[in-house]
């Protein structure tokens, strides 16, 4: 049986369109978890004293949480810890920029360290205190019960913080809820 030509001229230029349309729904799908943009963000803990694997532990924490940015000990530091007799308390200068004050009182008061850590890290990465008092909020801070130690953030924290990095913000110069002027605390 034979295909008349004009039916053969039109799966020929389907033969031809096929790889065109083809790539055209590949840079449309969705980027894997391989393909998404990941900022580094570099800390220090040298100055964390005691705190050091705390602050390690809720490095991982985020790192585990998130996808579009890492936690890594080095330098250039964008981030540093350091422990203090004070309330624990971030200052971010810009998006994953900052410093964090490791403040004893809270650890004596009996506050978790991996939670304070991942918290005052959650503020460096754009969030701001939440007082719901509840423990599945990480950005509850010391509103939640002195027996909370979940450390890890909730859908909508781990949401914000992929957001907050997402393109080009993550190379921002992001200001968010705090700033110079103002530090957050625990």
């Amino acid at each position: 049986m034979s295909t008349p030509k004009a039916f053969r001229s039109v799966l020929a230029a389907l033969a031809l369109l096929f790889p065109l349309v083809l790539s055209q729904v590949a840079t449309s799908l969705p980027a894997s978890a391989a393909e998404v943009a990941v900022r580094t963000v570099y800390y220090d803990s040298s100055g964390a004293a005691e705190f050091k694997a705390a602050v390690d532990a809720g490095a991982a924490v985020w790192n585990n949480s998130v996808r579009n940015v890492r936690l890594v000990k080095g330098s250039p530091a964008a981030l540093v810890i350091v422990a203090d007799n004070g309330w624990p308390r971030a200052q971010t200068t810009s998006l994953g920029r900052g410093k964090i004050w490791f403040g004893r009182q809270a650890v004596n008061q009996g506050y978790d360290v991996t939670r304070i850590a991942a918290h005052e890290i959650g503020h460096i990465f754009g969030l701001p205190d939440r007082r719901t008092g509840l423990c599945q909020d990480l950005m509850s801070g010391s509103s939640a019960p002195v027996s909370c130690t979940n450390p890890n953030p909730n859908a909508k924290e781990k949401a914000e913080v992929e957001a907050n990095f997402a393109g080009s913000r993550a190379a921002a110069d992001f200001r968010g809820y705090y700033d110079e002027t103002r530090v957050a605390a625990f």
